[in-house]
């Protein structure tokens, strides 16, 4: 195939190597000099292992051409990359400078190109820059409409520095935002026999994705480091400790907890995270990472109460009260806290949950809603259909066949649903119909 990258830095000067040892035609395209220089000698713009040698021998096989000249790159290619940089600015913002010039080049070029051509943006940008920005951009100076002239597409990199000629061999997976079948088919052409998945979706969900995985990888290093720093403290050997946190692929290195939804709760969570923070803290150990939990569960808590009291409506089901599904554990439930704060608002509130039986209950819990919350056991309901029956909001916290069978039989068309689990099928809900995070 006939590519061409624009932006010759990291990513840039990776893929161009890489993409001209699998086979393709590659032009470089960058406004340095000095960069086009060194490539066109067979010398690498970067230090990377193994780059060194890669780019030479691309070089030296013809496949490489570059230039400065965006017009000449898109006339002769079918395919662009974009890797031009996005920096951050003082205040945190991203320069969008490079991206907004080469779209506009981009378009110039294609006035005068009779065949249909596709840009995959790589560079990492704010969700929804391709669609709001490049897009328009490009649109505006071709005189020509996206996806029927031209393709702009999404795909975000996986590359590390220090091991990219790896990682592009071997990537985690290939995913690309796309916004017709088109552009999807020719990037599987290039990238489909990698030994990953090849995923497609919209260009939003690429584009976000890239920011959640190094957020991930920063809050990965960030507990790691606190983990750390109390186990210098406490005696205990940091490296064994994450070495056998590591060990737990159920919990720990899997996906669970890894889903958006409600609040954590229950008698383990809040209580072991406070004594650890109380620890460190009486040892002058500060841990900023861990001890932001706690303030970010409460704000998913105000956030879901903010979402029903906004509407105005005071009549209210509650389908769920212990912290989680499948047990009648109340201590520390998210969902007592939510209860308690619309009730607090005036809201009237009935409550159904399968565990929660007031008669029931013993120990723990029983002391927990006699002293506690003695209200709401008179706010308990039998069966699902009585919680919503007069119910102008409908709140979801469990899970469960028999229960969301039940949801969706006795849902109205006048009903708002607050959905704090992810249901299966939330079209089968006659109502309104609203997330907690998505």
């Amino acid at each position: 195939m006939k590519i061409s990258i624009f932006g010759l830095g990291y990513v840039g000067a990776v893929s161009l190597a890489c993409l001209g040892r699998d086979g393709h035609e590659v032009t470089g395209v960058d406004i340095d000099q000095n960069k086009l220089s060194l490539i066109s000698s067979g010398k690498s713009p970067i230090v990377e292992a193994g780059i060194v040698d890669l780019m030479g021998d691309v070089v030296a096989s013809g496949r490489i051409h570059v230039t400065d000249n965006a017009e000449e790159a898109i006339a002769s290619t079918q395919l662009s990359f974009v890797c031009v940089g996005t920096p951050s600015q003082p205040n945190g913002s991203q320069s969008l400078d490079a991206l907004i010039r080469l779209s506009e080049q981009i378009g110039d070029a294609l006035k005068t190109k009779d065949r249909h051509h596709t840009i995959v943006v790589r560079s990492t940008v704010q969700p929804g820059t391709v669609e709001n920005t490049v897009i328009p951009i490009i649109e505006k100076h071709s005189g020509n409409s996206a996806r029927e002239d031209f393709s702009v597409c999404f795909q975000p990199e996986f590359l590390r520095e220090g091991s990219s000629i790896a990682d592009y061999d071997n990537p985690p997976m290939t995913v690309v935002g796309v916004q017709d079948e088109r552009a999807g088919e020719l990037l599987r052409d290039v990238f489909g026999d990698l030994p990953c998945k090849f995923i497609q979706t919209d260009m939003r969900t690429a584009e976000t994705l890239k920011y959640a995985c190094n957020t991930f990888h920063a809050l990965k290093i960030g507990f790691a480091n606190e983990i750390g720093r109390i186990c210098q403290v406490l005696g205990s050997d940091s490296n064994r400790v994450m070495e056998l946190l590591c060990e737990d692929k159920q919990l720990n290195i899997s996906t669970t907890y890894l889903r958006p939804g409600f609040a954590f709760g229950g008698s383990c969570l809040p209580k072991d995270l406070r004594a650890l923070l109380y620890f460190a803290k009486s040892h002058d150990v500060d841990l900023p990472v861990l001890a932001g939990l706690l303030p970010s569960n409460q704000i998913h808590v105000d956030h879901a109460a903010e979402m029903i009291l906004e509407r105005g409506e005071r009549s209210i089901g509650v389908i769920g009260l212990s912290f989680k599904s499948g047990t009648d554990d109340l201590r520390e439930s998210p969902l007592v806290e939510l209860v308690e704060r619309l009730i607090g608002k005036g809201m009237n509130l009935k409550i159904y949950d399968p565990e929660v039986r007031v008669s029931q209950l013993i120990g723990a819990n029983k002391r927990y809603i006699e002293e506690i919350v003695p209200h709401i056991g008179s706010l308990m309901c039998e069966s699902v259909e009585e919680a919503m029956q007069g119910s102008n909001t409908v709140v979801v916290g469990l899970q469960g066949r028999d229960i969301a069978a039940a949801i969706y039989e006795n849902s109205k068309a006048d009903q708002f649903f607050l959905d704090l689990v992810g249901v299966a099928q939330p079209e089968k809900l006659k109502g309104e119909y609203r997330g907690i995070c998505w």
